[in-house]
Parts: C-alpha cells; structure tokens; sequence
C-alpha cells in the first residue's frame, strides 16, 4: 500500500489516546478506531507510522499489529487467548531435557532450571522434568497455577503475553517476559538453545537466519508493548 498521509500525530491530552494521519484517526483491519491505553505506547505506535517510506511495510510496525490485535479481537477472544497460553503449560519447553551430548545436558541444566525455579518461586508452579520426546502430566496445582497467572492478566498485556508464548513455546518464560524479569534477547537464547548449540557445531544455513531474525524481531515487539503498557513508563522510550 502506498503512503497515503503526511503527518504524525497523537491526540492531545492525558491518558488513552489515538494516532492520527493528517488528523484523521487510524483504523483497524476491522474498522474500529485505534486508541492506545498509555500515551507511551501510541507515541510508540505513532512513530512507526511516520518511519514510513512512500510505501506502507506492515511488517516494520509490529507495535501497530499487537496494538490493533488487541482492539480487534479483545475481549471478545481473551477465553480463546488465554486457552491457548494456557496450552503451553503441559509441554512447556524447559521442561524437556536431552539425554546426551553432556554439554547439551549442562547447559539445558545451567540456563534452564533458574527459569523454572522462578515459576515455583514466584508462581506457585512447580514443573517436572521430562527426559523423553513423549508428553508428561504436569502436577495439577503447577497446572492451576499458571492458569491463575494467566487468568489474572488484563486483555492489552494478553496479547503481549501471548506474543512472547507462542515465539518462545513456553509459558513460563513468557511470563517472565511480562514480569520484566526477563528480556527479549535473553528469552531468544533460551528458546533457541537447542538449536544454538547445533550452529555452534555445524554452522548457520540462511533459513535458519532469517527465522531467527524475524523471532528476535517479535520478541523484541512483544516485550516493548508490555512495558509500554505499563502506566508509568515515560513517554518516548
């Protein structure tokens, strides 16, 4: 699509407000007006809207896709979302371990096991380990646990959460994601280790560099929208 706007701005005052091109707001794949719940992130919104050349990349404003995701499907879809978070509980990524080489083993160990000790801790989750390629039954109150997590998260930081889900297939550290406690580069060499480990042996082939690409660019979309949703993050950043 061609650009077909000149100026960028944000509707004046505090609180929840919307992008405008030329004075006119943006609309959504379904047609509703797009209105931001923090000024951090419609500045943020906006200024994907003014990076525009003479033609409209949707893929270069991801902030636009999860904030119109959000105004589109929500709440209509949040049991559907929070479904399919929830999903990730039962066969979360962490908890299955390799076998063999050693060095994997460690390393799954050493970069893995702070994580799910971090969903015990602090969720009331705690996650058995699973060294086979079958599918294990997780305790029911880890289960429960994380659903109340889950459950508890307003329909905005959802769409976050599930974003930094479904790319990394794991709930928990999806969850870290939304609790700050975990970054979005850090949250890629996590989900990736497995993987990392095998380029480390046998090298990188382009496809594999262009689906990294593209995740470390979602993860990075996904952990700013939660801390532009957050009430007191400074405008601008």
């Amino acid at each position: 699509m061609r650009r077909f706007y000149r100026e960028v701005t944000v509707e004046a005052g505090e609180g929840p407000a919307g992008v405008l091109l030329d004075g006119r707001p943006v609309l959504t794949p379904a047609r509703h007006v797009l209105r931001l719940p923090t000024r951090a992130l419609a500045e943020a919104v906006a200024a994907e809207w003014a990076a525009q050349g003479e033609r409209i990349e949707p893929h270069a404003m991801p902030l636009t896709r999860l904030a119109t995701t959000a105004t589109d499907l929500m709440p209509a879809r949040r049991g559907d979302a929070i479904e399919e978070v929830v999903g990730y509980a039962g066969t979360d990524l962490l908890c299955y371990r390799a076998v063999a080489p050693a060095e994997l083993v460690a390393r799954q160990h050493e970069r893995w096991q702070p994580w799910l000790d971090w969903a015990a801790a602090t969720l009331g989750a705690r996650l058995e380990l699973v060294r086979s390629l079958d599918p294990a039954p997780q305790p029911e109150a880890s289960l429960l646990a994380l659903r109340a997590a889950v459950e508890r998260v307003g329909d905005w930081p959802l769409v976050g959460l599930h974003a930094a889900v479904t790319a990394t297939g794991s709930i928990v550290l999806g969850l870290a994601m939304l609790a700050g406690a975990l970054g979005a580069s850090e949250a890629f060499a996590l989900a990736q280790l497995d993987e990392l480990y095998e380029i480390e042996r046998w090298g990188e082939e382009r496809e594999q560099q262009r689906r990294h690409a593209t995740l470390k660019r979602d993860l990075a979309a996904a952990e700013r929208f939660l801390r532009l949703l957050e009430p007191s993050r400074p405008t601008g950043t």
